[in-house]
């Protein structure tokens, strides 16, 4: 292009020579329309070579690079501790750095009987913790969560308030309940009782088994005598 370019440049300059020096009508009217021709022509090529400086510029250009925003695996929260107040369950979660996250990275999701907490791209990884059954119902427009220096609180606002929950969760009170020894009013309560002592020879040593056995036979002598044992 810059040969041609250069060549219609000479063209140019040899047609002006020649108009300059023409003096019959004809041949200057045929001069001044190839001298406009031609500087159409260059001008063309001027702007040809403009586009193709600017497209090779562009290419030249580095892609740019968007680095991938990776979050790493999630991580399941178990540890975690609780208190409450009149009107809040309030449950403590520690996460080095959780603080210097973005706010939107921390969220937490309520409903009337679970919660679940989930913080994203904290040091690589994602944290997730999810809440089930819990005692009692809450109010989830009155629940929120706080984010302090390396903790996250979650405050459950009681539906009932001044009510004390003695366990956070339906699931954890039945597991508890479930080891306690079992005593039925409604029955003997000699049974419960034999309930409890059944339960401590199965798991007692062998000492603890001959102690029971005796404390066993020396009842079922008084009984026989007609002694009654308070």
């Amino acid at each position: 292009m810059a040969a041609a370019l250069e060549e219609l440049q000479k063209d140019l300059e040899e047609v002006k020579v020649l108009l300059e020096k023409a003096t019959r009508k004809r041949v200057r009217d045929a001069l001044t329309a190839e001298k406009s021709k031609i500087e159409t022509e260059i001008k063309n090529k001027m702007q040809q070579k403009s586009q193709k400086k600017a497209e090779l510029l562009d290419n030249e250009k580095p892609a740019a690079v968007v680095a991938p925003i990776t979050t790493g695996y999630t991580v399941k929260i178990s540890n975690y501790g609780w208190d409450q107040s009149d009107k809040f369950v309030k449950i403590y979660i520690t996460l080095p750095g959780v603080h210097q996250v973005p706010t939107e990275n921390v969220q937490v999701h309520f409903t009337e009987r679970s919660f679940d907490l989930l913080v994203k791209n904290l040091n690589g990884k994602s944290y997730s913790m999810i809440v089930n059954n819990l005692l009692k119902p809450i109010s989830v427009e009155g629940s929120s969560k706080k984010v302090k220096t390396d903790t996250v609180l979650i405050l459950c606002r009681k539906k009932a308030e001044n009510t004390r929950w003695d366990y956070l969760t339906q699931v954890e009170k039945e597991c508890k309940e479930k080891e306690k020894p079992s005593y039925d009013t409604e029955t003997d309560p000699s049974e419960g009782l034999m309930n409890v002592l059944k339960k401590i020879y199965e798991d007692g040593d062998d000492d603890m088994k001959r102690t029971i056995n005796k404390a066993w036979v020396e009842s079922r002598e008084k009984q026989a005598k007609g002694e009654t044992e308070f």
